[in-house]
């Protein structure tokens, strides 16, 4: 009993000593906002030099990361290289982000409007099929009447390939026999 006794205090004492130490609780460290003597403004907090500009985020292409010209007007052209992977990618990210709402056509008809969230306008009226590329690139980054805003959700390459999609949702509501290929038309079943 003595010695479990003898034992225990033994490592109390050991375990006691070793916290002791406090090297890395006293470091020489600034917290944000604190004061500081070191600096003349007395501020920890140093300001950002003039043309600083954070890692990752220098966005000087403003017609890819805003979906509007130089002018401030919204552009009618697409900022990237449109192929089949973009729009393969735009239908995924669509089908993730969009067809709650829009459904997967883009009627408007999505789970959440059958459920009794407002209805979206369907992308196949002539209105939005008027509407430049960078209106659609707009709504997803800022939202659009009862549309939250996506823009943390999706990067602006991904925004682009929606609205890759989107316009091609567009075509294939408005196509006609001629734009099937020969070749192809054989595969609509009855179609001539």
């Amino acid at each position: 009993m003595r010695t479990n006794y003898k034992l225990g205090a033994l490592v109390l004492l050991a375990a006691g000593l070793s916290a002791c130490r406090q090297d890395m609780h006293d470091q020489p460290k600034y917290i944000p906002l604190r004061p500081s003597d070191f600096f003349l403004d007395g501020r920890s907090a140093r300001p950002l030099s003039e043309g600083t500009i954070p890692r990752g985020h220098l966005n000087d292409d403003p017609a890819f990361f805003t979906g509007k010209g130089p002018d401030g007007k919204l552009i009618n052209y697409f900022p990237i290289a449109v192929d089949k992977d973009v729009i393969l990618r735009g239908q995924q990210r669509f089908n993730v982000y969009c067809s709650p709402c829009h459904d997967r056509t883009g009627s408007g008809n999505g789970m959440i409007v059958r459920r009794g969230y407002r209805h979206p306008p369907s992308y196949h009226t002539q209105r939005l099929i008027e509407q430049p590329d960078g209106h659609f690139f707009d709504v997803i980054t800022n939202g659009f009447g009862a549309m939250p805003d996506y823009a943390v959700q999706i990067q602006p390459q991904d925004r682009w390939a929606i609205v890759a999609y989107i316009r091609a949702l567009q075509l294939s509501q408005q196509a006609t026999m001629n734009d099937v290929p020969a070749d192809a038309r054989g595969q609509l079943g009855g179609a001539k």
